[in-house]
């Protein structure tokens, strides 16, 4: 029997197609978005940014790559070169297999899990082991220090972000983002209205606002963007876990963060702002397709994420915890509560068969 009759060889291949397209357009992008995130934070300090190599600068983030991959790596004699080699890895790898299940526009998606929300937080749960080993192999105080600031951070806002899942879960009565998305089409503020085309209304960035702010500021914490990058506080802990690697490991570990940092804008466009669904549910809105509209709200996100690291000061670690602990976990608990109660007592939701 050969591979094609046997009907297996077809699918495998159209899955790797699959994979390897979006993998070239998630490197790309971030690319772009690292661009940006220079230009952003020039712009408010009122200086120029990138600008030199390529038009407006826009070839500066593959020169930097060629310059890393260029360089020659340097391992510390005292590090353990193994693990200390598979840390960068393991990060870069793990961020990039969580895009497995984004869906980026209807059908849009490589592979369609009925448990996607479990699988992006399985993987993005396991991101905080690429930092530890890079700390601990690097067998040197201040990354040994940073790893251990990352790993209690990232835990402490991965509990208050799971709860802010689980209330727009109750809402949905789905775990498929697939779901999620065609939830915040049909059925909502703007459906009980009678205005069901204004779909903006629909989306749960609305009825859910004390979440999506939590969301978003965990967000923050979890990919240790400023004010939260207290694992590579620069008057503190040089570059933290990172400090001791160059070279393509360190651009590994950069590419790993960056890539993390897009993912938490998708999942703020699936969970909040309707996926890859139009504001208004008529033309000319409809006309636009729904990978722009994805892309576009992924920007906006990340456009407010580059605004908070231009101008919000950084916190104390003391503070950072507090703020994770005393203040989002208690929150983001009752908000489950409430909206499970609301729920049971309105019928209100949509329930995705």
């Amino acid at each position: 029997m050969s591979p094609l009759s046997d009907g297996w060889f077809l699918p495998l291949l159209i899955i790797v197609a699959k994979s390897l397209a979006l993998l070239v357009a998630v490197l790309i992008i971030v690319a772009y978005i690292i661009w940006a995130d220079r230009k952003i934070w020039a712009a408010v300090q009122m200086r120029r940014g990138p600008n030199v190599v390529g038009p407006w600068g826009l070839l500066q983030s593959f020169a930097d790559i060629l310059k890393f991959v260029l360089k020659e790596p340097v391992i510390p004699d005292g590090a353990n070169k193994g693990v200390f080699l598979l840390a960068p890895l393991v990060t870069s790898v793990l961020a990039l297999s969580a895009w497995a299940v984004i869906p980026v526009a209807n059908q849009w998606v490589v592979a369609d899990l009925n448990v996607g929300i479990l699988y992006i937080f399985a993987i993005s749960s396991l991101g905080v082991y690429g930092i530890i080993m890079g700390g601990w192999a690097s067998n040197s105080k201040y990354p040994f220090l940073g790893a251990l600031r990352s790993a209690a951070q990232m835990v402490s806002y991965e509990v208050s972000i799971g709860f802010v899942i689980i209330t727009v879960l109750l809402c949905v009565g789905s775990l498929n983002l697939s779901d999620i998305v065609e939830a915040q089409h049909k059925y909502g503020l703007a459906t009980m209205l009678g205005v069901p085309w204004l779909t903006v209304l629909n989306w749960y960035w609305l009825p859910l606002f004390p979440m999506f702010v939590i969301f978003f500021i965990s967000a923050l914490a979890e990919t240790n963007r400023p004010p939260f990058d207290l694992p590579e506080a620069e008057s503190e802990l040089v570059a933290g876990f990172m400090v001791e690697y160059s070279s393509t490991p360190y651009l590994l570990f950069m590419l790993g963060e960056y890539v993390a940092i897009m993912l938490m804008c998708a999942m703020t466009t699936i969970l909040f702002l309707g996926g890859w669904t139009a504001p208004i549910d008529l033309p000319p809105f409809t006309w636009i397709p729904g990978v722009v509209w994805f892309f576009l709200k992924l920007f906006l996100v990340f456009f407010m994420f580059s605004m908070v690291k231009a101008f919000v000061p950084r916190y104390r670690y003391d503070q950072l915890m507090r703020l994770g602990w005393k203040v989002f976990l208690p929150i983001s608990l009752a908000a489950v509560v409430i909206v499970a109660a609301v729920l049971q007592l309105t019928g209100w939701g949509a329930v995705m068969n």
